[in-house]
């Protein structure tokens, strides 16, 4: 087990929140009145969630009790805020189904994917999870970037179920690197295990874009398919810095520096409601 230095009060800056997302019967899927894609491509990475939030949360919970006792109070906190997420995007998803059943076959896959993933080692699922928040902060720092160009002419609601997503990705963007150091601390487990997690969810994100991109007509449209090319060629430059650097020895992801939009927003649009 290595030896970890978690920073200071770090479950105490995790914070379980309830955004109090409210989805209509008729809520629009199609919630980007400019750019449909993005909203096919947003819809997509909710449908992974489900899935792929709750195998994190089994991953980190599983080895609490192997923790240091200054690991074990944050990985905690990060586990129930990552439940709260697949809480939201489930509902969410419920209306994507509802009114897209031809897409029930993905969840039924990634349902799949994760039971067998489920029975690899407690090892190999911190380092899966370790992973996955990095993808998962690049996509914060990525989306922080382009945040008026993305979100400007979004529909209210979804706009604040994926801002508020992205916005705690970067709140406990440390956690689960803490649970990988301090449960097993193995850089090559951890490689392989972000190198799946990359492969998993980047091949159901493809899917799921093209499935829903079907379902909206946009499916041979020129422009979408542009527009996601641009956005994976640039999410991969934000990406990949930070997976080399997340493998050194020494790094910590709170060394690393915030975006700036997402945690203002976090605190005035969500946590003065609190």
């Amino acid at each position: 087990m290595a030896v970890v230095t978690p920073r200071a009060g770090e479950e105490h800056r995790i914070r379980n929140r309830n955004p109090k997302i409210k989805f209509s019967e008729d809520y629009p899927l199609q919630w980007h009145r400019t750019i449909p894609e993005f909203a096919c491509a947003c819809n997509a990475v909710s449908l992974l969630m489900p899935h792929v939030e709750p195998f994190v949360v089994r991953s980190v919970e599983r080895v609490a009790d192997r923790l240091d006792d200054d690991v074990r109070p944050a990985a905690l906190a990060f586990a129930r805020q990552e439940r709260q997420h697949h809480s939201q995007h489930r509902r969410f998803n419920d209306r994507v189904y509802a009114a897209h059943p031809g897409l029930a076959w993905i969840d039924r896959l990634m349902a799949a994917t994760f039971r067998v993933l489920d029975r690899r080692s407690d090892e190999f699922g911190v380092a899966f999870s370790a992973g996955a928040e990095t993808i998962a902060y690049a996509g914060a720092r990525w989306t922080d970037d382009r945040i008026g160009l993305l979100f400007d002419d979004a529909e209210p609601t979804a706009r604040r179920l994926f801002l508020w997503h992205l916005a705690e990705e970067v709140e406990h963007k440390g956690a689960a690197h803490d649970v990988w150091e301090s449960f097993s601390g193995n850089r090559f487990k951890y490689v392989l295990g972000t190198m799946t997690s990359v492969l998993v969810l980047a091949f159901f994100a493809f899917i799921g874009t093209l499935g829903l991109l079907w379902t909206q007509r946009k499916l041979f449209s020129p422009r979408a398919h542009m527009n996601l090319f641009i956005w994976s060629c640039t999410y991969i430059f934000e990406f990949m810095p930070l997976a080399v650097i997340s493998a050194l020895p020494g790094h910590h992801p709170n060394d690393l520096t915030d975006p700036v939009y997402l945690p203002t927003w976090l605190k005035i649009e969500v946590d003065h409601e609190l």
